[in-house]
């Protein structure tokens, strides 16, 4: 299914915790989204399919008999998770090193034969990080338990700050040693050239000494 239709890839290098947005893209083509995750954090993905109609002229409320397929794959090239859903669903997944993740999804068919001429827009949200709470399921008499959830929530939120912070550090460093190196060999390029040239200058003074004597010049 995947090699029939063609790549869409949005880069998508998010630091906020949600991003929602929409796309359109034809049956059976494939969509990525490349999003920069530290380790060990939560992503939930939401999504829903709305097909055009011909008669209408606007995408239906929902698109039934198609699915979504998602694919999920680590910086390491790891397949995180692959399977298929059905047209509106929610899938989440866990990152186990930090880095681009890519994240692909892919729409079945309702057709036998599948040219990509029928348009589907695609309602996306990616959550990374711990979800907020639903206070509208919580019983408003028992504070305890909403108190409870309330601090599970902050603690959650300030594990993911502090991964977050302990990711940018990382990449911080990592720019930096480049930087380092980079200017280290700028330096003794720097050097080799200087040596070179006066090498280069040292023996066409010689030459053109040795080329005087020869000719009785001086």
């Amino acid at each position: 299914m995947r090699a029939m239709g063609a790549r869409l890839i949005i880069f998508m290098f998010c630091w906020s915790a949600s991003l929602a947005m929409y796309f359109h893209i034809a049956e059976k083509e494939e969509a990525c989204l490349i999003e920069d995750i530290p380790s060990d954090i939560l992503v939930t993905g939401r999504y829903k399919l709305q097909k055009w109609d011909m008669h209408k002229h606007d995408f239906l409320p929902s698109a039934p008999g198609l699915g979504m397929y998602v694919n999920v794959k680590a910086p390491n090239d790891e397949t995180l998770l692959s399977k298929l859903y059905g047209p509106e669903g929610k899938f989440m997944f866990t990152s186990h090193s930090p880095g681009e993740h890519t994240i692909c999804i892919q729409s079945n068919s309702t057709n036998l034969i599948s040219f990509g001429s029928n348009k589907l827009r695609v309602h996306f949200d990616i959550q990374v990080g711990e979800h907020p709470v639903d206070y509208a399921t919580i019983d408003t008499k028992d504070k305890v338990k909403e108190v409870t959830y309330g601090l599970e929530h902050l603690m959650g939120e300030v594990n993911h700050i502090i991964k977050e912070q302990e990711y940018q550090r990382l990449r911080e460093e990592h720019y930096r040693q480049k930087s380092e190196d980079t200017n280290s060999n700028v330096l003794w390029w720097a050097i080799a050239q200087t040596v070179i040239l006066t090498s280069v200058g040292i023996w066409q003074i010689k030459r053109f000494k040795d080329f005087l004597i020869a000719k009785k010049v001086v």
